[in-house]
């Protein structure tokens, strides 16, 4: 297996919890360390701190899709686009993928 992969430092993917307020309650997000300094960066880049970014990403999506299943999942895919777009990629996902199967 390649080495840029599979020598990943195990500290990056160590879980860490950390304390935040959103809509006025307190709550715990649990993400590994690596997504913690990308939201970090994500949310500096914004001119907020990370628990007011992670506050306002939670307040849009509410207000535009209503209640998130999953707010952690949410987080990493907000890394990987943000990730992309430092990259210069964009990655079109179709509307209907999660109802589509993936093909190896």
């Amino acid at each position: 297996m390649c080495q840029i992969y599979s020598g990943t430092d195990p500290d990056l993917y160590q879980s860490v919890s950390r304390s935040l307020r959103i809509n006025g309650v307190v709550t715990s997000l649990r993400l590994e360390l690596r997504f913690w300094q990308i939201v970090d960066e994500i949310a500096a880049g914004e001119g907020f701190t990370t628990p007011q970014f992670l506050g306002k990403i939670h307040d849009e999506v509410v207000a535009k899709r209503g209640e998130i299943a999953n707010f952690a999942s949410l987080v990493r895919v907000i890394c990987t686009v943000y990730l992309e777009k430092q990259a210069g990629l964009h990655v079109h996902v179709p509307e209907n993928a999660a109802a589509s199967p993936i093909h190896s």
